[in-house]
């Protein structure tokens, strides 16, 4: 029997070491297998992504060279829409220019005019002073030689009434 505690476990170990070392065999085959078929994938995978990177590349250099051929039209036209405002208001200023030459020149000569005009209304006005001024002394003159007939008037007609004969 003492035998038998021993044999037992020995030979249920043995079997239990061979159940073991096929599963081990058989697992290590599924493993081996599907990290191949992970592999293949893995390539395939890699090689779609290389076929992607490659395809993003091709498209990207595309869409650059696109947008380096719009950014050149879009400078290209603002340039000549720069030139063109250039050209504008380089017209414009020149009109304006000589709208402003022109101007000066009409004001310039209407304020010689006005300058003139001033002047002869200061004249006017300092002949219509002197002439008002005439006229002033003129009827004062009369007004004075009024009193003086007057005066004279009085004088005579005192003196005839003190004569004898207008006694």
């Amino acid at each position: 029997m003492n035998r038998l505690y021993l044999i037992v476990p020995v030979v249920l170990l043995a079997l239990f070491g061979g159940i073991y070392w096929q599963h081990t065999q058989v697992d290590a085959r599924r493993s081996a297998e599907k990290a191949a078929v992970a592999a293949e994938a893995e390539k395939v995978e890699a090689a779609k992504k290389a076929e992607a990177e490659r395809l993003a590349r091709i498209d990207a250099e595309k869409r650059a060279a696109e947008r380096r051929v719009e950014e050149e039209k879009k400078a290209t036209e603002k340039l000549a829409r720069y030139e063109e405002e250039s050209r504008r208001i380089a017209t414009d200023t020149a009109r304006y220019n000589a709208k402003v030459a022109e101007l000066m020149n009409d004001s310039v000569e209407l304020e010689k005019q006005l300058a003139d005009l001033r002047a002869r209304r200061t004249a006017l006005n300092t002949e219509n002073f002197a002439l008002a001024k005439d006229v002033e002394l003129a009827r004062i003159a009369k007004r004075n030689a009024e009193l003086e007939i007057q005066r004279l008037t009085e004088m005579v007609a005192r003196q005839a009434g003190n004569t004898t004969l207008a006694k």
